[in-house]
């Protein structure tokens, strides 16, 4: 899961390349730290040196990320005002220098200042920009803080919650913590143990300011970037039937050019680790060609990122950017076997899992290949990205796609099913009670497919859901 994901800063930026922060969108971030007696001096430099490594991969300045520091005890202290330092160095040595205070816990009463002595005295506006506050205890407050945690949300802050130790209380996280709570909601044995949240904190601050739009899925809403919406591929392209009865594609000819400026696609860059879905059909001489299904350029048309298909080979490529190389860009071959039939003429999902030390290939919720990767470096949002290319091409493949999309949380790997392809019973368990409906049976029926496999399917379905309707 992503709880164990290491991540090196990756960089999505117009900027010198040595730069590594993870995010050009703008932000306002303001750290509440909690320096009540309970947490004792030397546990408070632990969490000043924590602050200090999350803080480095951010990029500070005024157009982009801007950093507070309050620290509470019986009354909030502002160390650190949004805005007052604009490089990573000024800001590292303010925060070196705070000195722990001690007292009581008014977590409530903190909130409420931040809410109203920072966030709201922001130069940048009200608008527009991720508003983020973290809050970090080891204890029950003493006073209310639902009030101001909800107070705050009106106002459009998100909250996360990082509780440390056994004295605090689940309950109190929620209430201060963004629904849901398995995103915002952080608990950790003791001030030694945030070392190994700091990633997954980077990870889960990265995506709420460069991942500002949500793809519905099922129950809820996912981080991410649906790239055919925002190609607009319903005007471009064709409508074709997709991988099952019922679902729709796109028929991409190559009278189509799917190209869209960075900016306007990814105007943050992309966050640290993320997901990787395409649902894809070609046929035809394609299969023997080299194209990119999807890429990111510089200015000048050089490639940074690229999920490629080499038709001769039947492998998949993935290139991103590396500081390691002279071109600026690191490329990793998938050559195992089950890979090849992406190749078969027939509908398939790809699917990468990325992060910043490998990339994972699954085809049809298989996992193929893991392959190691140096730590990526930034991208130029200042030139194309592009759908459906031949390799140092500006012409269109034709092909077939039904999805398309880039999700911000690498816990989408687990969630992430290829249930629309036919002949894939995904191994997660459905949920029966909606699937045993005679609509999915007359689906199947309309399918074709072996008619005494869709009886024991919906047989054993039925039954599961009895069963289940039994026991309650």
């Amino acid at each position: 899961g992503a709880h164990n994901l290491h991540f090196h800063s990756l960089v999505f930026i117009s900027k010198p390349r040595n730069a590594h922060p993870s995010s050009t969108a703008p932000s306002d971030l303001v750290f509440i730290l909690d320096g009540s007696w309970s947490v004792d001096d030397i546990n408070f430099e632990i969490v000043k040196r924590w602050l200090v490594n999350i803080t480095m991969s951010f990029n500070i300045g005024q157009k982009f990320t801007q950093v507070g520091v309050v620290q509470y005890s019986d009354d909030p202290f502002l160390h650190i005002p949004l805005g007052k330092h604009f490089s990573s160095s000024d800001l590292i040595k303010a925060m070196e220098s705070i000195e722990y205070m001690g007292g009581n816990t008014n977590t409530g009463k903190a909130i409420k200042f931040a809410n109203d002595k920072l966030f709201a005295l922001s130069e940048r506006g009200p608008n527009g920009i991720a508003k983020i506050a973290v809050v970090l205890t080891d204890g029950k407050s003493q006073d209310e803080v639902l009030a101001a945690a909800e107070a705050a949300r009106k106002k459009g802050i998100i909250l996360f919650a990082i509780g440390v130790g056994s004295e605090t209380e689940e309950a109190e996280l929620r209430a201060i913590a963004n629904k849901p709570s398995s995103t915002y909601v952080f608990s950790v044995e003791d001030y030694k143990a945030i070392a190994k949240i700091r990633e997954v904190i980077r990870q889960k601050l990265c995506e709420e300011t460069v991942c500002p739009a949500k793809i519905p899925i099922n129950s809820r809403d996912e981080k991410g970037f649906d790239i055919l919406l925002h190609l607009n591929l319903a005007k471009k392209a064709q409508k074709t039937q997709g991988s099952f009865y019922g679902s729709k594609a796109y028929q991409v000819t190559s009278r189509v050019d799917l190209s869209e400026s960075t900016r306007m696609l990814f105007p943050g860059g992309l966050p640290p680790s993320y997901v990787f879905v395409a649902t894809l059909k070609y046929k035809g001489s394609v299969v023997m060609e080299e194209w990119d299904l999807w890429r990111i350029q510089t200015k000048d048309e050089k490639p940074q990122m690229a999920v490629s298909l080499n038709g001769l080979d039947r492998t998949v490529m993935f290139t991103t950017t590396t500081s390691s190389t002279p071109s600026g860009t690191q490329t990793v071959v998938f050559t195992k076997p089950p890979a090849k039939k992406l190749f078969d003429e027939k509908w398939h999902q790809l699917r990468l899992l990325v992060t910043e030390e490998d990339v994972t290939l699954y085809v049809d919720d298989l996992e193929i290949e893991t392959l190691a990767l140096e730590p990526p470096d930034g991208i130029f949002i200042n030139g194309k990205t592009q759908v459906g290319k031949y390799v140092s091409k500006e012409t269109t493949v034709p092909f077939e796609i039904q999805k398309l999309r880039i999700y911000c949380d690498p816990e989408q790997n687990n969630r992430e099913t290829a249930c629309e392809i036919p002949g894939v019973v995904s191994t997660r368990i459905l949920d029966v009670s909606v699937l045993a409906h005679s609509n999915i049976f007359h689906l199947l029926m309309s399918y074709r497919i072996n008619t005494d496999l869709i009886f024991k399917i919906f047989y054993l379905i039925t039954r599961q859901f009895f069963l289940k309707k039994t026991e309650k």
